[in-house]
């Protein structure tokens, strides 16, 4: 019976051919539209597509790279411990979305850069060493996410599937380009929006309508998403979600490779900004279909939690255990499901690929070996592809000891890119920054970001601080334990120490602040701390410096938008 525990079925053979059949068909897709429109193998055609993609697929291409697997198996997790809160990043990306389009993509769109580190800044060797441990790092989280979800359903070897993984990632990567990053990534969105729906529509049925599954969430607490608590320590909050949660985004989607590669890429500035709001949308559609997915899970596994109950050893198997419970007797559809799953991070696996290879190229090997010839470079380009891919599939082994992947993913962002968008806001803001300024100002966010989410990862916070929801094996059939209603199991990430160790002083106060603060501790250090140390060595040295590097007034779409009536009243004006 479904919901009651216990084994479940494994994949069957259309299960298999379904999964092949997909991520086959969507790798095809990418590369056919990436040859069929290579004019000439260039560097340029490889890193940005030619610079010639739209604003839809670009959209769905932003959406899919950072809505990964983890998205997908990590989210519904989430939403089923500790409820809705998730739901209001709604409004961190929308303040995403306008900030990075009205600030960032102008001024990158303006240089015609081909990396994001190629603006004013004379850091750009440590800025790349930090941005390639950082994607490195959740590129392995990337690809252990699914491996766990087929390693749970399937049974395959967890090492086999994570070296199969990057191996596909790394032909069409490879083979294609970003046109081909871009156009598979398309494919794989709808793939994955179609796992949440055939999830959901299941749910739905077994249990009687979509307002039953949400009365079980209100009558579980799930439904309970804002807390105005300003609280900086308590895990997520209405403030820690809107205020933190956007700054990280922010830094994500404003000054990540990945991210600019793929905005640049568009043929207009016009085609860079609306793909941004487009993936806005995307965001919002992939997210509330997450965590429904996760209610629906609730409904279901209110009485008989699989993890408290021994039929799983982590929560991120929770999402691919539901689906083996209620869709096995639909051949395919079980297949579908990780072909989603697996989508979500072949999109993300590639793009990370493809662009610590436009930053290797661009910033370290061009400024060098300056007389490569254009087939050199392309050349040049896959072979680093090859080199990256085999990186990212061994740090999906470090990915492994990380708890939540959900939590573990946006905290890395959180320790790392902060200080890199303080690094950039000094950069574009203020004209009186310098490389002295702006060096030991990162460093100084570094050093707090990474002391503060070290200390967290290894005193993690107690419960009364993450708030985990009551869950109950009561209604369990099969019990490896005992029944009760417990939060034991639950923890938010892994820890290092035993439960007999004596927490320092610390650990309560500083280690357990919220790691969605991590982006902003760091931003806000960054600036201050750079702002400071050029004031106190002189400032910017040089007398006259380039317009174009700094955030223009008229980039603002208000701005502009106002100058462009004022001009046509002007007009109209002149002709009376």
């Amino acid at each position: 019976m479904v919901g009651t525990g216990g084994p479940v079925a494994t994949f069957s053979v259309w299960d298999y051919v379904v999964f092949a059949v997909t991520i086959l068909g969507a790798a095809g897709v990418g590369l056919f539209q990436a040859i069929r429109g290579r004019k000439e193998t260039s560097s340029d055609e490889f890193l940005l597509g030619g610079r010639q993609m739209t604003a839809v697929p670009v959209a769905m291409s932003l959406t899919a790279s950072f809505m990964s697997g983890i998205t997908v198996i990590g989210t519904p997790a989430e939403a089923f411990r500790y409820g809705t809160a998730f739901w209001l990043f709604g409004f961190a990306y929308a303040i995403m979305s306008v900030v990075t389009a009205e600030i960032f993509v102008p001024l990158f769109y303006r240089l015609g850069i081909t990396s994001a580190y190629e603006v004013r800044c004379h850091t750009n060797t440590l800025l790349n060493h930090l941005n390639g441990t950082k994607a490195a790092l959740y590129t392995g989280l990337v690809i252990y996410a699914p491996a766990l979800a087929l390693n749970q359903i399937t049974g395959l070897d967890l090492w086999g599937v994570l070296v199969a993984t990057g191996a596909v990632c790394i032909v069409y990567c490879t083979l294609g380009g970003l046109k081909a990053v871009i156009w598979t990534d398309v494919i794989q969105m709808v793939i994955m929006l179609s796992g949440f729906v055939a999830v959901i529509a299941r749910g739905a049925v077994l249990q009687g309508g979509l307002t039953k599954i949400w009365e079980d969430a209100g009558e579980g607490g799930r439904l309970k998403a804002f807390d105005f608590d300003p609280d900086p320590l308590k895990r997520h909050t209405f403030w820690t979600i809107v205020v933190g949660g956007s700054v990280m985004w922010i830094s994500i989607y404003s000054i990540n490779q990945s991210q600019v590669q793929r905005y640049i890429s568009c043929k207009s500035l016009g085609h860079a900004k609306m793909s941004l709001y487009v993936n806005m949308v995307g965001l919002w559609v992939t997210v509330s279909l997450a965590m429904f997915s996760g209610l629906t899970m609730y409904s279901i596994y209110k009485n008989c939690d699989p993890l408290t109950n021994g039929d799983i050893s982590t929560s991120d198997q929770l999402l691919p255990y539901l689906v083996m419970d209620i869709l096995a007797a639909y051949p395919g559809i079980p297949g579908l499901f990780v072909a989603a799953a697996y989508s979500g991070t072949l999109s993300t696996v590639s793009s990370s690929i493809n662009a610590l290879v436009a930053v290797t190229v661009e910033d370290f090997i061009l400024p060098v070996c300056k007389n490569l010839t254009e087939k050199q470079v392309t050349w040049m380009n896959m072979g680093l592809s090859v080199f990256f891919g085999a990186v990212c599939i061994g740090m999906a082994g470090v990915a492994s000891v990380m708890g939540s992947i959900l939590q573990a993913a946006l905290s890395i962002f959180g320790m790392i890119s902060g200080p890199l968008l303080g690094l950039y806001l000094l950069g574009i803001l203020f004209r009186t920054s310098n490389s002295v300024g702006g060096l030991l100002g990162m460093i100084a966010g570094l050093v707090l970001t990474l002391w503060v989410g070290i200390g967290g990862q290894i005193y993690p916070p107690t419960d009364e601080k993450t708030n985990p929801l009551p869950v109950s094996t009561a209604g369990c059939n099969s019990t490896a334990s005992h029944n009760y209603t417990t939060a034991a199991p639950w923890t938010s990430s892994v820890t290092l120490t035993s439960q007999h160790d004596i927490r320092p002083a610390l650990a309560d106060s500083w280690y357990s602040l919220s790691y969605l603060y991590f982006s902003l501790l760091g931003t806000v250090t960054t600036v201050v701390c750079g702002l400071l140390v050029s004031m106190i060595t002189g400032g910017c040295k040089q007398e006259k410096l380039d317009s174009k590097l700094f955030v223009r007034k008229s980039d603002l779409i208000c701005f502009s938008y106002f100058n462009k009536t004022k001009v046509r009243c002007s007009f109209r004006q002149g002709n009376k």
